[in-house]
């Protein structure tokens, strides 16, 4: 530590005695703009505007002529006349050849920005699918989160991705389904600006269950323009969107945004699915650059469900492919939330980035999975309910420093998570209206205190990147089905060292390499029940990869990776038990592809291939359940400036293992969507289609030991959710 405070101290006696051109980039509404690249025409130098917009390019100087280009802009050049500049760009339609290779050390967001401008997305459930290696599955009806699948990890509901927007943790911990289940149903997905992401634990400033990876989500600041959109499908589905612009000045904006959605599903049993979203933002500039957001989101959600059907009894014909054994199962949600984030720029060198955040949780869930196992009279469907309160703030510092031809930026923030969940319960209950027996009821408070120092060096053409983070956890549990008073806790600290090498061969080729730990806690029940042993698991990352433009619209990208997993216990929400899981590995390689066929023609693909395997276990035995072994997603998009987008998406997942021995297996599938949208004037038509061929298909599978009623005796097989067949919608919208 006297080292680290040594170094810390050198810094900070540093003066900033580089010579060079700094300056602000700002779109034509005059906000800052982030990721945009300054190019020394002559000597070939480049740097990036951070989220202020602010860059500085050493050794440049009056006179020089400077080129600057970003995603979504006209790129301009221009002659530096004055130390410091005040660069305006002009929107552009999208054109790969303006998009560069960043030496930010957040460099595949690259990947997020070109995918969105190509890509958008029109449901909440697609937004994750915008991380490329990333699936989803719903098995609940919709209303539930979604099953994620990333990098060979059946990650359930959340338990290994790091989700938040605008720096608000979107994971629950402790959560009475799952740990770090992740409900995103609460975004208006027209609203989303940016999407930040990586994989792996590699990052000091993300914490718990950032170990298969992250997504950190930005909703816009302003609309483009205010918006008015009905959508109508197959399954009596139904969707409204308004979006409006109440304040639209230099200095300040302000917008709200509201969505309904209903639909029936395209179960045999009506899903009478509804869901209500409510989101708004103000942001504003004050004195000195300073820029504070205050944004706020309320959903609240219904729906029954068909839930997991297994195997044999659609091939036996007691039910149909969209069939239910319970159709009583379903449950409602919502959530309501209020976000601060206030940028200080103390001054052109310094800023500081605080957020705080409150939201209030409702979840009630019914579920059946064994059907009859447990209780062949009533039947083993369960309630899981619990209310929460979410309190917290995270602080960072941003400090640059310069010294000759090595650029520092010094980041070091801390934070403070606390979750307050009331009433945590699993029941036995029968057509969700009698409990019969509770099996688990209790209070949970659980606390996460976190600071973390983080370093990029660039000097010359390499980014060093050191980082280290320090977590601890508290967790309070108190158990009310105990006869007398019982309250258990336990604290531990864990430290998470990083480091990213980058290094830049020139704007069109970088290399590098990642190494990090990470950790996810376990459920607040676990922690307690093993009296604080092996709670908070360590997962040890590492990368080696290349991004690489070799030609003005192709960008590449490629990986190696490796991911290590100590042993942990896992809460089964399910069943309120404690699995224990041995130490694990997973390795594998990621590629993608960005490409422009002319001026209107986008390409997008992805594949991955990951190696899962369990340590601890013989061999033949230690295939780790769900594991996506082979995927594959990609797009081609037509743009015109006329007003025509058209768009083809399809994605594959590969056949993989639904038990530790392989002897059940979870078929793959390959789905392809397609949609076109024509904007007249201030009108929009369009038309949306899923799952183009029909094809028949199972959106989400498990390995599950069932007893149908009369069965003589239990039976493990394939359970699984549908999904959608061919389905259908139109869109209308009007701009304003």
């Amino acid at each position: 530590m006297k080292q680290v405070l040594s170094f810390l101290c050198i810094l900070c006696s540093v003066q900033c005695l580089a010579q060079g051109i700094r300056g602000t980039i700002l779109s034509h509404d005059r906000k800052p703009l982030a990721n945009a690249t300054v190019y020394h025409l002559t000597s070939g130098a480049h740097e990036h505007s951070n989220e202020n917009g602010f860059f500085f390019l050493r050794d440049a100087k009056k006179g020089d002529s400077l080129r600057i280009t970003h995603v979504s802009c006209a790129p301009q050049t221009i002659l530096a006349d004055r130390d410091t500049l005040r660069i305006l760009l002009q929107p552009a339609a999208f054109q790969l050849e303006n998009v560069t290779i960043t030496a930010a050390v957040r460099h595949l967001n690259i990947i997020s920005d070109i995918d969105l401008q190509t890509n958008p997305v029109s449901s909440s459930q697609e937004l994750l699918r915008t991380v490329p290696g990333l699936f989803i599955g719903q098995h609940a009806g919709g209303g539930k989160a979604e099953q994620i699948f990333l990098r060979g990890f059946d990650i359930d509901h959340g338990t290994d991705i790091n989700i938040s927007v605008d720096g608000m943790p979107v994971n629950m911990v402790s959560h009475a389904h799952g740990q770090g289940y992740a409900d995103l149903h609460f975004l208006i997905p027209e609203t989303i600006g940016k999407i930040d992401f990586d994989k792996g634990p590699y990052y000091a400033n993300k914490g718990n269950l950032a170990t298969a990876g992250y997504v950190a989500f930005e909703t816009k600041e302003r609309l483009d323009h205010s918006l008015v959109q009905v959508e109508a499908g197959k399954f009596n589905s139904f969707r409204t969107l308004g979006m409006f612009n109440l304040v639209n000045t230099e200095k300040q904006a302000a917008w709200l945004a509201t969505d309904y959605i209903k639909t029936d599903g395209f179960f045999d049993s009506p899903q009478n699915f509804s869901r209500l979203n409510l989101m708004g933002k103000y942001s504003t500039l004050l004195n000195e650059n300073d820029k504070l957001n205050i944004a706020f989101s309320h959903f609240k959600s219904d729906w029954n469900a068909s839930g997991q059907i297994p195997d044999r009894a659609v091939k036996d014909g007691l039910i149909g492919h969209f069939g239910a054994i319970d159709d009583t199962e379903g449950g409602n949600t919502s959530r309501s939330n209020i976000n601060l984030q206030f940028l200080k720029q103390v001054d052109e060198n310094t800023f500081v980035k605080s957020t705080a955040y409150f939201s209030h949780y409702d979840f009630e869930l019914y579920s059946n999975f064994t059907f009859f196992l447990n209780d062949p009279v009533n039947g083993d469907q369960i309630r899981q309910k619990e209310k929460r309160n979410i309190i917290g703030f995270q602080s960072e510092l941003n400090r640059n420093f310069y010294w000759k031809k090595t650029v520092i930026d010094l980041q070091a923030g801390i934070g403070l998570r606390n979750d307050d969940i009331n009433d945590i319960e699993l029941s036995h209950t029968v057509n969700r209206k009698t409990t019969l027996d509770p099996i688990m009821l209790g209070d949970i408070a659980e606390t996460n205190l976190s600071g973390y120092a983080n370093a990029e060096i660039r000097t010359g053409k390499w980014v060093i990147n050191p980082g280290l983070r320090i977590d601890h956890l508290k967790f309070d549990y108190t158990d009310k089905l105990s006869a007398t008073y019982h309250q258990q806790s336990q604290s531990r600290s864990i430290l998470s060292p990083k480091l990213n090498i980058i290094f830049n061969q020139n704007h069109r080729l970088q290399y590098f390499l990642k190494l990090g730990k990470g950790f996810h806690s376990n459920d607040a029940r676990v922690v307690v029940a093993q009296e604080g042993h092996t709670i908070l698991p360590a997962a040890y990352g590492a990368d080696l990869g290349i991004m690489w433009k070799p030609a003005p619209r192709l960008m590449l990208n490629a990986a190696a990776w490796y991911l290590w997993l100590e042993q942990e216990f896992v809460y089964v929400g399910d069943e309120g038990v404690v699995e224990p899981s041995s130490k694990t590995r997973r390795q594998g390689i990621d590629l993608g592809a960005r490409y422009q066929l002319g001026k209107y023609l986008f390409l997008n693909g992805d594949l991955t291939y990951t190696y899962a395997r369990a340590t601890q276990e013989p061999k033949g035995e230690d295939r780790i359940p769900l594991a996506p072994r082979i995927t594959t997603a990609g797009s081609i998009v037509f743009k015109h400036p006329s007003g025509i987008d058209a768009g083809i998406k399809t994605r594959y997942m590969g056949n993989r293992p639904a038990n530790e021995d392989n002897s059940i297996v979870a078929k793959g599938y390959w789905i392809t969507d397609a949609s076109i949208h024509y904007q007249w004037k201030n009108f929009g038509f369009g038309i949306v289609m899923e799952n183009i061929f029909d094809k028949e298909w199972n959106e989400t599978q498990f390995a599950t030991t069932s007893r149908l009623k009369d069965e003589p005796g239990p039976v493990t097989e394939i359970h699984y959710t549908p999904g959608s067949p061919f389905n259908v919608r139109g869109v209308i919208s009007y701009r304003f």
